[in-house]
């Protein structure tokens, strides 16, 4: 169940306890004739406590960027939020649509022939029965109709049979295709070959922005299939570019922060691979003597963990088996023991209050923490370990986003803050101002908070979307 501060949020609690003061102190002045003002300054006093108090309190929190980022997204969303779409990348995409169609068809025919009867992949009673019915493969969880089918149920069960990870292969192409293909091009102006994007604050339980009406935070930039869709979209104009700022491993560097983990700050001080520092501690191999494979081990144990991510998931990751998997995993915490301690702590505390802190007090509330499911439970504890953290990051990149447009019109540049990608801010500057813009955005993003450890950004400049990065 939900409290009302759940549901409206802490600034949306206190206003609404700020307009209650305020319709009281109206009554009060309506029946001004009938009142003996001589009793009345008690309450009149205490009303006007409440509303300044109140007053004080929504203000915090607006310094806090839970309300005071909502000018800058007026700003990108209505004034200045249009990522350029030419007619011949309109076409591109409407190729790129026939691909994915016919991929799709290929995937439906390989499940086919891996279960050994006809079934349709978009009904979930049919892939329960072939999952959990003859695969007999374990419940991961379940939801009030029966056993889970979810992404993250999936990805615990690719391992076990390889029909798994073609319905998920299957699930993310539909996904391009209905959100990137046939979803975007509806939305494309007919006049100006421009896409606007709608923001939102309250759609996410950790406070990280999210997009619609396009979805442009998702497009998967790890497949080429995703570089193909970013790089459908250009400048709005001839003599422009495309700036891309990106902050570096954010969500570690304030686990190493938040944990307070000496071997981690150590290596972001120094600028060390942060990867390759995991990989010679976890494994006991030289630095100097890394090997690639081994690198990407750490790499995937390094973010898995913030995730809190299961053996099942981490071996299917690097293909190795569970129980290998499980032993990095231990061998991880053992060189870390910080790590464990925050995450305990942090879920007793979530249990104890419904809710955790990012690292500048803003409050991200988890529920299901209390849940007697143990798959809902477990689910909660780990929003709960990884809402700081990604809490966190949204709060810092809302900061840089306040401040980038002020310091933009300061320096003189003509450059427009375009959108917001999750720790990723995509500007468009006119070419012989594009190193300069990158140079800004990449000091406003390093500067807008203080760690423990130095916060990191990489900046890039390209023609496409995908050529800036």
């Amino acid at each position: 169940s939900f409290t009302l501060q759940q549901v409206i949020g802490w600034p949306g609690y206190v206003a609404a306890l700020v307009v209650l003061a305020l319709l009281l102190a109206a009554s009060l002045l309506a029946r001004r004739d009938e009142i003996d003002w001589h009793w009345a300054i008690l309450p009149i006093s205490l009303l006007a406590y409440l509303g300044w108090v109140g007053l004080s309190l929504l203000w915090s929190e607006y310094q806090r960027v839970t309300l005071i980022s909502f000018g800058s997204l007026v700003l990108v969303t209505w004034v200045g939020v249009y990522i350029g779409l030419s007619r011949d990348a309109i076409q591109v995409i409407r190729s790129f649509g026939d691909v994915l169609r016919a991929a799709l068809e290929r995937i439906q025919q390989e499940v086919r022939e891996l279960a050994g009867y006809e079934f349709n992949l978009n009904s979930t009673p049919q892939l329960r029965d072939l999952l959990f019915g003859k695969l007999q493969l374990p419940v991961v969880k379940r939801t009030k109709t029966g056993p889970s089918t979810d992404a993250e149920v999936l990805e615990q069960l690719a391992a076990r049979h390889p029909v798994v990870e073609r319905i998920l292969e299957h699930r993310q192409l539909q996904k391009l295709l209905g959100t990137y293909v046939d979803g975007l091009l509806p939305l494309v102006d007919r006049e100006t070959s421009r896409v606007h994007t709608t923001f939102q604050q309250t759609q996410t339980a950790t406070g990280r922005l999210s997009s619609a009406d396009p979805n442009l935070q998702n497009i998967p930039v790890r497949l080429e299939l995703g570089r193909r869709v970013r790089r459908a979209f250009v400048p709005s104009e001839p003599g422009l570019a495309f700036v891309a700022a990106d902050y570096s491993q954010i969500e570690l560097r304030l686990l190493a922060h938040v944990a307070d983990i000496p071997a981690l700050k150590e290596s972001f001080a120094s600028g060390e691979d942060i990867h390759a520092r995991t990989a010679s501690e976890v494994f006991g191999v030289p630095m100097k003597d890394m090997d690639p494979l081994t690198r990407r081990r750490a790499k995937a144990i390094n973010f898995g963990i913030i995730y809190g991510i299961s053996a099942y998931g981490l071996g299917r990751q690097l293909g190795i088996p569970p129980g290998e998997a499980r032993g990095y995993i231990d061998a991880y915490f053992s060189r870390y023991p910080e790590i464990r301690r925050y995450m305990n702590e942090t879920r007793e505390f979530a249990r104890i209050n419904g809710y955790v802190l990012t690292p500048f007090g803003r409050r991200c509330f988890v529920p299901g923490i209390r849940d007697k499911n143990p798959a809902r439970r477990g689910y909660a504890e780990r929003q709960a370990i990884n809402a700081p953290l990604q809490g966190g990051a949204a709060d810092i990149i809302k900061r840089a986003m306040i401040r980038l447009p002020h310091a933009i019109a300061e320096s003189g540049l003509n450059a427009k803050l375009l959108l917001q990608v999750h720790d990723e801010l995509l500007l468009e500057a006119p070419e012989s101002e594009a190193q300069a813009t990158a140079d800004l955005a990449r000091d406003i993003m390093q500067s807008a908070a203080s760690l423990s450890v130095p916060l990191d950004v990489d900046a890039g400049i390209g023609p496409t979307w995908s050529d800036a990065h």
